[in-house]
């Protein structure tokens, strides 16, 4: 029986390799949820979508914008926020960073404003790994680790996000943040 630690725990960053080679993850950055002995759950923080929250949900009237959170299961909507005091029955993945909750009071605080681009954000789909699949993948390097904070995390555009938390990586990292989309073209 392994009783060591896992490599990749709740609230780190998985960021991808920059020629995975896989459109799901092209530059993309993982949060991760949950982490446990079944599978991993994360939400893609960095790929945004021109629908709006207040688009698929009849009773919100919003511009929030919807980020893409993985490939399975896009007809779901997930959240991560940061006002836990807002939302009851969120569950804490890093200090200051929570995932889920209740809708209903979500629902009330964006539509009155109380709660704003700067504390939540939404997906559509997840990113998931069964057991084993995400150890194999950071076995052949596809990923690289990382941890976050939730200012990091909602401070930081969007369109940046993934050079960012190379850069804050340091070392050999911060080069590989310049890295670009196509070699070919440099």
């Amino acid at each position: 029986m392994n009783t060591s630690s896992p490599i990749v725990k709740n609230g780190d960053l998985l960021i991808a390799e920059p020629f995975m080679g896989d459109n799901n993850f092209e530059r993309s950055v993982v949060l991760v949820c949950e982490h446990n002995a079944v599978g991993t759950f994360g939400l893609v923080l960095n790929q945004v979508t021109d629908i709006h929250l207040g688009d698929v949900i009849d009773d919100i009237h919003t511009d929030l914008p919807l980020f893409v959170g993985g490939p399975v299961q896009q007809n779901t909507l997930h959240f991560i926020h940061r006002r836990p005091d807002l939302i009851d029955g969120s569950i804490c993945v890093v200090d200051d960073l929570y995932w889920s909750g209740d809708f209903e009071q979500i629902k009330q605080a964006v539509n009155l404003g109380t709660i704003t681009e700067r504390d939540i954000r939404f997906f559509i789909g997840y990113s998931g790994w069964n057991e084993g699949q995400l150890d194999s993948e950071l076995t052949q390097k596809a990923w690289i680790i990382s941890r976050t904070k939730a200012d990091f995390l909602f401070d930081t555009p969007t369109t940046e996000f993934w050079r960012e938390v190379l850069k804050r990586k340091g070392g050999e990292y911060k080069s590989i943040a310049h890295y670009p989309v196509d070699p070919r073209l440099n």
